[in-house]
């Protein structure tokens, strides 16, 4: 196992390689609820995050997640992430393999989050509890712009810097 130097102090690449895959999936998971939570209610009409995050929860345990108050908020917060954590380690883990991802990570990163909605979208939700609505192109072309800026975009950001940066200070 390589070990990398960072600021004088020694740490294993795999470690080093954790850290920033869960740093890159609580950036984007962060962003992307942030984002969820204002279009939801810029759409709604009102500020309901935990609503939300229970409609998230609801994806595993079905419709009484919204009876489970913030208890239930929080275990769709926790899902959201793992998704965030999810995306960033296939997008991480990839990285050294496919060249073409070390030029142009802007535009990789907006098609990873295409990507991302793609998978959610046609995979997550239909084989989850959640009862699916009428498709949207409005709302889907901003779920899309959504995760192509807030989850693609530092992903492939991150994994970037954190690639170079590895083979700069590799021993």
């Amino acid at each position: 196992m390589s070990t990398i130097t960072t600021s004088g102090h020694a740490q294993t690449a795999s470690g080093s390689l954790i850290r920033a895959i869960l740093l890159a999936g609580f950036v984007a998971g962060t962003l992307d609820i942030i984002s969820a939570i204002t279009v939801s209610g810029v759409y709604s009409g009102s500020f309901r995050p935990i609503r939300l995050l229970q409609g998230v929860a609801s994806g595993a345990v079905g419709k009484s997640a919204y009876e489970g108050g913030v208890g239930m908020a929080l275990v769709g917060l926790i899902f959201h992430y793992c998704f965030a954590m999810m995306f960033a380690t296939v997008y991480f883990l990839l990285f050294p393999y496919l060249p073409f991802l070390r030029r142009l990570p802007v535009l990789w990163g907006l098609l990873y989050g295409i990507v991302a909605w793609t998978i959610m979208n046609g995979v997550v939700v239909p084989l989850s509890k959640i009862t699916p609505a009428p498709f949207n192109w409005e709302k889907a072309l901003i779920n899309i712009a959504i995760l192509m800026v807030m989850i693609g975009l530092p992903i492939a950001l991150m994994a970037r810097k954190y690639y170079s940066r590895k083979l700069v200070h590799q021993e």
